[in-house]
Formats: structure tokens, C-alpha cells, sequence
């Protein structure tokens, strides 16, 4: 007689779970560091600036706390976990996205995110190694100087910079229709827990959207004026809210926004359903 529990389909692999929720737990440490960072540049507290926004001046900022590189060396495994889960759900389409041009293109935003953040993880891995100290200067403005000199490099950078403004604008669009909230609402949470995500959420999604759209913009200039130097990732964007009329204030806002960011990653890492 057969076995029954041949029949019976296996358990989805834990694992790809735990990559999940620990890359998230990362990425959340990540955006609420940033977040703090911005909101003290904002006002000065601290003798705090901008240019500590960029990725390498948050690890930084990990590396100088108490046990500061097991920390950054915990980072950079999360957001290397975190890497790993967004190839799974690229590969073995996990969210059921499908084959057709609309799911190909998730699915390919999921790859594009993975990239990110295990450029991330190999920066962070290579700090706490000493084999980099994250002073090399603004990767943004070197990936920019070196797209203007390929052949019609104006016209790479301008893509780069349209595709970045759409990018933008979708996170606004997307925190704004609150469009995430099934994910959300999948998880069975209890009706405050997920009334506090869906809030954090939007006010997460959109505070990215603002630092995107002006990343996006500062590139569009890079290619108009054919000069790497008017291009430039956090630390440029936050200091051109700070430069604009009340800028301290609105700064403060994105701060507080990405930070929100950050707790909604914390909150997914607990609660949202993990498909694998």
C-alpha cells in the first residue's frame, strides 16, 4: 500500500521565509537610520548634516555605534537575505505576478531591486572588512560620468533620469491609492495593527517617491548640461529640499516619512505572509 504522505504536499521551504523577514528587519534599520539622519540634518541637531545621508555615511553611522561592525556585518547579511528573497520572487514568480508584459515587468522590478540592495550588502560587507571606508565620493555622480562617456551618453543619462522620475512618481501613485493594503489585508492582523501599517505605508511610499523625483531630477540636469556633477543620490536630494523656502521643514517631513518607511518594513518583517 502506498505511503499517504506522498500525497501530501511538503511544507513550503522556511528559509526563503527567514530570508525575508530578516532582509526586511535590515532594509527597516536601513530607512529609519536615514530618516533619523535627514530629520537631524533638518534642524541641526547634533551638529548634524546631509552628508551623512548617503548609503556609506549611514553604515558609517552603524560602524561607530558599540559592536558597531557585528552590527553592519548583521545589516549586511539581512540586506543580502533580502537580495536572495527578491530573486525568488523573480525566478520562481512566488507572487503569482504571470508571464504576460504586466507581471515580466514586476517581476523584473524585484530583480532591479535585488541588484540594489546586494550593491548594498557588498558595500556594508566591505566596510566591516576594512577594505572600504565609504569615502569614495558620490556613487550617483560616478555612474553618471561614466554613462556621458559612452557614445550618446546625454541620451543614457536622460533615460536613467526619466525612468527614475517614473519610478517616483509610481511610489507616490502607489502610496497615495494605498494599493499595497492587500498585502496588508492578507495577513488577518488585528483592525489597529493593520489601520497603523496601511498608514505608515503611505506616508513611507510617498516620503520615497519625493527623494526619488528629485534624484531623478538632478539626473535629468546631468544630462541637459552633459555634467556629472549636477547629478546625486540622498544627500544631494535632501540638500535641495533644504535650499527651498521652509526647507528645514519640509526636509523634516520626508525625514519622518522615510522613517515611517522604515516601520512599515519592521511591521511587514512581523506580520505580512510570506509566499514561497
Amino acid at each position: 500500500m502506498a505511503d499517504v504522505s506522498s500525497y501530501v504536499p511538503s511544507p513550503p521551504p522556511k528559509w526563503v521565509e527567514t530570508f525575508a523577514r530578516f532582509g526586511l528587519s535590515a532594509k527597516g534599520v536601513v530607512y529609519c537610520l536615514l530618516g533619523i539622519l535627514a530629520f537631524m540634518a533638518a534642524f541641526e541637531i547634533g551638529g548634524q548634516s546631509t552628508e551623512n545621508t548617503e548609503r556609506s555615511g549611514i553604515f558609517r553611522t552603524i560602524q561607530d555605534m558599540p559592536a558597531g561592525n557585528i552590527l553592519l556585518g548583521l545589516i549586511a547579511l539581512g540586506l543580502l537575505c533580502y537580495a536572495i528573497w527578491r530573486f525568488i520572487q523573480a525566478v520562481r514568480d512566488t507572487e503569482d505576478k504571470g508571464s504576460d508584459a504586466k507581471g515580466v515587468a514586476k517581476r523584473l522590478r524585484y530583480i532591479f531591486s535585488g541588484l540594489v540592495y546586494g550593491s548594498f550588502a557588498v558595500l556594508a560587507a566591505r566596510m566591516v572588512l576594512g577594505n572600504s571606508s565609504g569615502s569614495g565620493g558620490d556613487s550617483r555622480q560616478t555612474l553618471a560620468a561614466k554613462l556621458l562617456e559612452q557614445p550618446f551618453g546625454q541620451w543614457l543619462v536622460g533615460l536613467l533620469a526619466v525612468g527614475t522620475l517614473i519610478a517616483g512618481i509610481y511610489q507616490i501613485y502607489y502610496g497615495y491609492s494605498e494599493k499595497y493594503k492587500k498585502e496588508v489585508q492578507s495577513g488577518g492582523l488585528k483592525h489597529e495593527v493593520e489601520h497603523q501599517m496601511i498608514r505608515a505605508g503611505k506616508l513611507g511610499y510617498m516620503a520615497r517617491g519625493i527623494v526619488w523625483l528629485i534624484i531623478g531630477y538632478l539626473f535629468l540636469q546631468a544630462a541637459l548640461k552633459s555634467s556629472s556633477s549636477e547629478a546625486g543620490g540622498n544627500k544631494a536630494a535632501f540638500q535641495f529640499l533644504e535650499n527651498a523656502s521652509y526647507g528645514s521643514f519640509i526636509l523634516g517631513a520626508v525625514a519622518l516619512g522615510l522613517i515611517c518607511y522604515g516601520i512599515f518594513m519592521f511591521m511587514r518583517a512581523k506580520y505580512q505572509p510570506i509566499h514561497t
